[in-house]
This record gives C-alpha cells, sequence and structure tokens, in this order.
C-alpha cells in the first residue's frame, strides 16, 4: 500500500510517475484503481496547477477516451463540464468546398467532447483522492533517478527517497527524466505559434466545432459549455507576436477576420495564451526501470487535437501491462513489460505523428496547385460516406486492438 504520510521516510511503490500532468494522472488514476501501489511527484503546487492562469486551455476528448476516463471513475466529475461535439466542418480558407462530419452519420453519440483542462485536472485529482494506493506528492522535483537491477529510486529536492519496481516520465515534452536517461528524440519546431483563447459570444454554436485551415495554419473553433467557444489559432511566427502585443479590442477585431459573424458579437476572455509548436518523438520509449508516456515520449501539432488522447492511450495500454504483472506476481519493471508497452504504443504513435505532420505541411500554405488538390480531396471525402465513417471512428479513437480502458472496461 502507498505510504500517505510520515515526513522524511523512504516510500516504497509499484510504480513511481515523474509528472503530474493530465496523462500522468490519468495513468495514476488506472493504476490506483487496479490497487496498484503508486506515487505522483509533481513540481507544481496544487492550487497552482488548477488555476486557469497556470493552463486555460481545452482540450478535446474522445470516445474512447471518454470510455477510458469513465471505467478510472474520472468521467464523472467532468462530464457536467464538458460540451459535445456533436458535428465538425472542415473548410480551406475562401473555398466553398469544405468536408463535415456530423454525428447523425454514425449514431454512436457525440464525437468528442470540449473539456477546459483545469476541470480534468480536478476532477482527476478528487478521484486519485478516493484512491488509498495512490500517494500524490506536489511541490517537489526529482534530483535523481537511480535505476538499478531490480528497482528504481526517486531522491527527490525535499529530502525523501521513493522506491518502485518501475518510474514513468509523464514530465512533459521537455522531460527532464528524458534526458538524464540519455533518451535521444527526433524533433523540429514548425515556424508557427499557437494562440489559445476563450470566446464568448451571442449565438449558440450548437455543438459545431469548426476548423478552417489557412495559409498561416489551422484556426479551430471548438464548443464550450455555454456561448463559449476555445480557440486555437495557428499563426506564423514572424505575425505572432505582434498580434499578441494588440489591446483587447484590437485582438478581437483581428479574431473576427477569421472567425467570421455566424455567432454574433465575441468578447475575448483573458487569458490569451500562445506556446511554440513543434514535433518530438522519442528515439525509445524505454530504458531499463523506466517508460516514457504522453508528451514525454512524443508531441504533437494540434491540428487534430490528438495530443492528449493519445497519451490516455499510452497510459491505458501501460496500466494493463503493469497490473496484469503485478497479478500475475512478475515484476512490473522488467525488461519483458517495458518492450510490450514499446510494441503495442510505437507503431500506432508514429503513424499519428506522420499523420498530423503531414496535414500540417498540406494545409498550412497557399500554393494554388496544393490548394486546389486539398480542396478537391476536402470534397471526394465528403461525398464519400464509408470513407467519412472510418475516418471519424478513427478519429473516435474506437479502432483497432484496443486496451481495456478504452473499451470502457476496468482493468
Amino acid at each position: 500500500m502507498a505510504l500517505k504520510s510520515a515526513k522524511g521516510c523512504i516510500g516504497t511503490y509499484d510504480v513511481i510517475i515523474i509528472g503530474g500532468g493530465m496523462t500522468g494522472l490519468i495513468l495514476a488514476a488506472a493504476l490506483g484503481n487496479a490497487g496498484i501501489a503508486v506515487s505522483v511527484i509533481e513540481r507544481s503546487s496544487r492550487e497552482r496547477v488548477l488555476n486557469s492562469k497556470f493552463d486555460g486551455r481545452t482540450t478535446a476528448i474522445a470516445p474512447g477516451s471518454r470510455n477510458a476516463l469513465s471505467a478510472i471513475g474520472a468521467w464523472e466529475g467532468m462530464q457536467k463540464k464538458a460540451s459535445d461535439i456533436l458535428d465538425i466542418r472542415i473548410s480551406d480558407g475562401r473555398s466553398p468546398l469544405f468536408l463535415h462530419f456530423g454525428h447523425a452519420d454514425l449514431d454512436e453519440g457525440p464525437l468528442g467532447h470540449i473539456v477546459e483542462n483545469r476541470i480534468i485536472r480536478s476532477a482527476l485529482l478528487g478521484r486519485l483522492d478516493e484512491l488509498p494506493t495512490v500517494k500524490l506528492i506536489f511541490g517537489c522535483c526529482v534530483k535523481n533517478l537511480e535505476r538499478g537491477e531490480h528497482f528504481a529510486a526517486a531522491r527527490l529536492d525535499n529530502g525523501k527517497t521513493l522506491k518502485a519496481s518501475i518510474a514513468v516520465a509523464t514530465d512533459g515534452r521537455e522531460s527532464p527524466t528524458r534526458k538524464a536517461a540519455e533518451i535521444g528524440v527526433k524533433q523540429w519546431r514548425y515556424p508557427q505559434i499557437g494562440i489559445v483563447c476563450t470566446v464568448k459570444h451571442e449565438r449558440d454554436h450548437c455543438g459545431v466545432a469548426q476548423e478552417h485551415f489557412l495559409p498561416a495554419g489551422p484556426f479551430a473553433i471548438l464548443p464550450m459549455t455555454g456561448h463559449r467557444s476555445s480557440i486555437v489559432w495557428t499563426e506564423k511566427e514572424t505575425l505572432a507576436p505582434s498580434i499578441l502585443e494588440l489591446s483587447k479590442k484590437e485582438f478581437t477585431e483581428e479574431l473576427n477576420l477569421r472567425f467570421g459573424d455566424y455567432l454574433g458579437n465575441l468578447k475575448t476572455i483573458d487569458p490569451i495564451f500562445s506556446y511554440p509548436l513543434g514535433f518530438l518523438h522519442a528515439d525509445r520509449y524505454i530504458v531499463p526501470r523506466l517508460a516514457l508516456a504522453g508528451d514525454a515520449a512524443h508531441a504533437i501539432h494540434p491540428i487534430a487535437g490528438q495530443g492528449l488522447n493519445i497519451g490516455i492511450q499510452d497510459a491505458a495500454v501501460l496500466a494493463e501491462i503493469i497490473t496484469e504483472a503485478v497479478r500475475l506476481g512478475l515484476d512490473p519493471g522488467s525488461v519483458n513489460v517495458l518492450e510490450a508497452y514499446e510494441q503495442r504504443r510505437r507503431f500506432d504513435n508514429t503513424m499519428m505523428l506522420a499523420a498530423t505532420d503531414g496535414l500540417n505541411r498540406l494545409f498550412s500554405n497557399d500554393i494554388t496547385p496544393i490548394r486546389i488538390f486539398r480542396d478537391i480531396g476536402l470534397a471526394m471525402v465528403n461525398k464519400t460516406p464509408p470513407l467519412k465513417r472510418l475516418l471519424m471512428r478513427q478519429a473516435m479513437g474506437v479502432l483497432g486492438d484496443l486496451p481495456r480502458l478504452i473499451r470502457g472496461e476496468k482493468i
């Protein structure tokens, strides 16, 4: 069982999770739900990670990911504050051709859900508080991770040492744990900046998500609860700084040029976030006694809204493999267990990374022959119902060899 108190003691667990982002918290809840002893180490305070100024973004939760959140007992805590995505409309600049995905085409419920990140974190932390085998440690950093033949030991900057069979790094794309383990990455920056904000509008969005492909990159309008939408605005890195320096009135006017007036007057809600966009894929997901998951293993362009969803897939597979090993009396940090995780996740993640990179390169330009080609492609897909349904189910995360949690089953 996890140690719940005793300052300065040495805690012994099955799994140490380094990084309390959403992927790390989901993995902890999945393991804790199965009775696995877990410790989560997060450098920020609990209060800070729940503050909207820490992360005011939203996340698109695919139905497969919703199944996993429900199976670990966390979806109930965010469901009422989630906005259903009923339709998705994809358009290319000024072209009259478009691609429309509607939930009625599948009759399987919403295509996904938009949830504020702070709401996701709050629901996950609330669930973790209910799990007796999970220990949350906020405001601490791992000074050193020792990976022995039969254990992983994390020495914290507060003087504590935590010991487990396996450590999992979910500490973001700049992962100090990955770097310390000397795991290389393939990475590059896009000449783009992501601008994220929330707007309030006069009319109801009716659950419709919009993605406009503009020469600078995709401009997404994602339905939130109430008359609100989340904006994910990809802009050229040369132009983004001047946009971010505008007054709120000027910023909203610039936003309106891309948003349009179909929802009436807009009001920008503070704060406005920005971050560089890039591609990252770790050369390996595992080394002895250590696994990478979520952004520590891969980071993708937000063009398809799949970043957290593939992190949840990582967590679902890893939790399933570790739990099976513990129940069979095997070492959950053994080479065989770690290799099984990498084999199940690396190919799928590579395909998603390649797809999002290719889509961004295809659509983030205004080259006439390419624009004509992609517009015809959108129209053809729109007129081909079987292909549309296949693409919808793929984006919903309900195709392929799915782990139990993604199927909505407990592990």
